[in-house]
């Protein structure tokens, strides 16, 4: 099978297209034959090998594992001792190792059957964006009908997500982002949308209960000055900052900082858990979140597909078709 292959850290450039054995699979694992791939800054992360920090996890000299790619669509071609779940033939997306390859072997408690209505581009495009969105949004925030969310960087991967999600769940959304993107983030159905270009939220006055910044472009007191006193900030973003530590300091920082008075800090990390795939899906079935897609590229382009995602261009998801 023809697998994307990374030898050393690096950027685009150190991809490799090559031949390598189609994956055996295991009990309670699935052999998907996959049809696209979702791109996450994570994935260019993990390609440059940043922030150093993380190297004993991706690998110290090199990655663990070489093939990249963790969102997956794609149908599942056999089945191992002990699944259940799936049937040569399904369509399912979920997470795996290794997904920039024409096949993967995946365990069936990180599958999901695959939404009906999406594409393969739009399923491999949900897992790791919209848990994070789920997760942030509904176990750290707790939003609720009639709270006041703001998510800045409104209009990227997890951004779009959250809009959505902090919807079904009745609160009013206010989105930030670019000019170019007010009408789109408007459209998936943010109540408010500010353009960060002519207007600062932190300066308006307006304070909301809940806030996730997803772009690290604010000081932490200008983020506290616009919550309620009783208001909870994610901070999620800053991949793209220090190369030892990226966002590390910010959120220790953070944590020092709202020690200090009744607003409440969420941090945490992603935990893929198949009941929010799940959830993510029911969400889509009742037409309440939608993948917004920006691009797709084929699998000899996923450099291009990575660097794009990694200078932070992406308005919404990119996928690859495999």
């Amino acid at each position: 099978m023809k697998a994307i292959v990374q030898d050393t850290y690096g950027s685009g450039e150190i991809l490799e297209t090559r031949d390598v054995a189609k994956p055996a699979i295991g009990e309670g694992e699935v052999l998907v034959r996959i049809r696209a791939a979702g791109v996450n800054p994570a994935d260019w992360a993990i390609m440059s090998g940043l922030p150093y920090i993380a190297r004993p996890v991706y690998g110290l000299r090199r990655p663990k594992n070489g093939i990249r790619g963790t969102d997956v669509a794609g149908s599942v071609e056999a089945v191992g001792a002990g699944v259940s779940r799936f049937k040569p033939g399904d369509d399912v997306f979920g997470w795996c190792v290794g997904s920039y390859a024409e096949y993967a072997s995946v365990s069936e408690g990180s599958l999901a059957l695959k939404p009906a209505a999406l594409t393969f581009e739009q399923a491999a495009a949900v897992p790791m964006a919209g848990m994070v969105a789920l997760q942030a949004v509904r176990d750290h925030g707790h939003v609720r009908a009639g709270q006041r969310v703001l998510i800045n960087g409104a209009s990227g991967g997890i951004g779009t997500f959250a809009v959505q999600i902090a919807k079904a769940f009745g609160a009013d959304v206010t989105g930030v982002c670019s000019t170019r993107n007010v009408d789109m983030v408007r459209s998936i159905g943010a109540d408010h949308v500010i353009d960060y270009t002519t207007e600062d939220f932190t300066k308006t006055g307006q304070q909301y209960d809940f806030i996730l910044d997803n772009v690290s472009n604010h000081s932490l007191s200008d983020l506290r000055r616009a919550l309620t006193p009783t208001g909870m900030l994610v901070p999620n973003g800053g991949l793209f900052g220090n190369r030892w530590l990226a966002g590390g300091g910010r959120i220790v920082r953070a944590a020092v900082l709202f020690q200090f008075g009744s607003q409440t800090l969420g941090n945490f990390l992603l935990s893929q858990k198949l009941e929010d795939l799940v959830a993510l899906k029911e969400l889509i079935e009742a037409g309440q979140v939608t993948p917004v897609m920006d691009r797709t590229y084929s699998l000899s382009e996923t450099a291009q597909a990575i660097d794009h995602v990694g200078m932070g261009h992406a308005r919404g998801k990119v996928a690859i078709t495999v």
